[in-house]
């Protein structure tokens, strides 16, 4: 994967970068927390658009697929977690939406739009990264197109690889 911004991208086999972003009803929520777990960190560009709304609710549907893996869904995104609350609300998301709204957690996983759509600056890309149960990266695919979404398939493979 070329990279064309001078954020570092994480890698298969390392230690996942620890973080603590608040989701929807404002509470903490810390990766290195969920250990003992599989977890799925999806970023997505925008709440309400239509790819992104498209990803997640493909997600919400399948969550049952992911709870009997033994993991644990994550969506990220820079928007604020008020509006990620109206999203997961009018959407019934029934998995954790985070806000890195300072943009620190996209940054560090090398997942950030320097320029995105309508002059918009350090949105997330649509990425998606597999964290097993011991918090170390075993799937990581960052698109740079954001009409496209991540490979569910690989990542619930990925997932029944580490079950």
């Amino acid at each position: 994967m070329s990279k064309t911004n001078n954020y570092m991208s994480v890698q298969v086999g390392q230690t996942a970068p620890d973080f603590t972003l608040f989701n929807t009803e404002k509470k903490e929520v810390t990766l290195s927390a969920l250990r003992g777990k599989n977890v799925v960190l999806v970023f997505f560009p925008l709440a309400f658009t239509s790819v992104c709304t498209a990803e997640l609710c493909a997600l919400r549907d399948n969550i049952s697929q992911y709870v009997a893996l033994n993991a644990t869904v994550l969506g990220i995104s820079v928007d604020s977690l008020f509006t990620l609350d109206k999203f997961k609300s009018e959407q019934n998301i029934n998995f954790d939406l985070l806000s890195d709204f300072n943009k620190n957690v996209s940054e560090t996983y090398g997942t950030i739009y320097e320029q995105f759509a309508f002059g918009m600056k350090g949105v997330s890309k649509r990425s998606a990264f597999v964290v097993d149960k011991e918090g170390i990266i075993r799937y990581a695919e960052v698109l740079e197109d954001a009409g496209k979404i991540p490979d569910f398939d690989a990542i619930q493979h990925t997932l029944n690889q580490l079950a």
